[in-house]
């Protein structure tokens, strides 16, 4: 066990010592008096939800389902894309002519970081915060294929967005408690501020973050 570990587990029993022995999490009520439900599924949500990803620097774009194959193709043009990281779960015709597919068979970090992005699905959208969620279920993949690569693209579907966070922890609830799957939040590229507030991108993850949302 590594001392940072052994630190935050020792802080944390210092933080309980008042807590009674026979006391259970359920014994403590909790308020949620906040929303928990907000717009409903339509056009306006879509479109705040496009406005809100938009403001993390992030290029959002609206297309039919239709319409997905041949944006998909354009956007690894545009970027230049010849190898492209996919989870082999991809839908078909999601794969775009002429790039070189990695499909996530176990792929180690350093092919990864060689590859020139990856393409993936979701689990949810969250309009409230222009945030994507993915849970590591259908057309996914593993969490460190959307990390490591500096390019995501990343496909999510009308009905996939909510306008809550709360909205969006209820959805999720089952792939966490019975599925145990870990949850990524996605809110624009990958970027912080040193002590200065000069921002860096690309720190944790991809610098550039493009959505595709399907809506027709």
């Amino acid at each position: 066990m590594s001392m940072a570990r052994n630190e935050i587990l020792r802080r944390i029993r210092a933080g309980l010592r008042d807590v009674p022995a026979s006391e259970q999490p359920g014994d403590i009520s909790i308020a949620r008096a906040y929303r928990h439900a907000g717009m409903p599924a339509g056009p306006e949500l879509i479109e705040r939800f496009a406005e809100r990803v938009a403001e993390y620097k992030a290029t959002v774009q609206r297309v039919s389902a239709a319409g997905l194959p041949a944006a998909i193709a354009d956007a690894c043009a545009r970027r230049g894309v010849r190898r492209l990281v996919v989870p082999t779960d991809l839908p078909p015709e999601w794969v775009p002519a002429g790039v070189e597919l990695l499909p996530d068979t176990g792929l180690s970090h350093a092919q990864l970081d060689q590859s020139d992005g990856v393409l993936t699905g979701c689990a949810l959208g969250v309009a409230q915060t222009g945030t994507i969620i993915l849970d590591a279920g259908a057309a996914q993949g593993r969490r460190v294929i959307t990390l490591l690569p500096d390019y995501h693209l990343c496909v999510i579907r009308a009905d996939q967005i909510v306008d809550l966070v709360p909205e969006a922890v209820d959805r999720l609830a089952p792939a966490v408690r019975a599925a145990r799957r870990p949850i990524t939040l996605i809110s624009g590229p990958s970027a912080t501020s040193d002590i200065e507030l000069n921002r860096v991108e690309g720190v944790h993850g991809p610098r550039t973050l493009e959505v595709l949302i399907v809506d027709g």
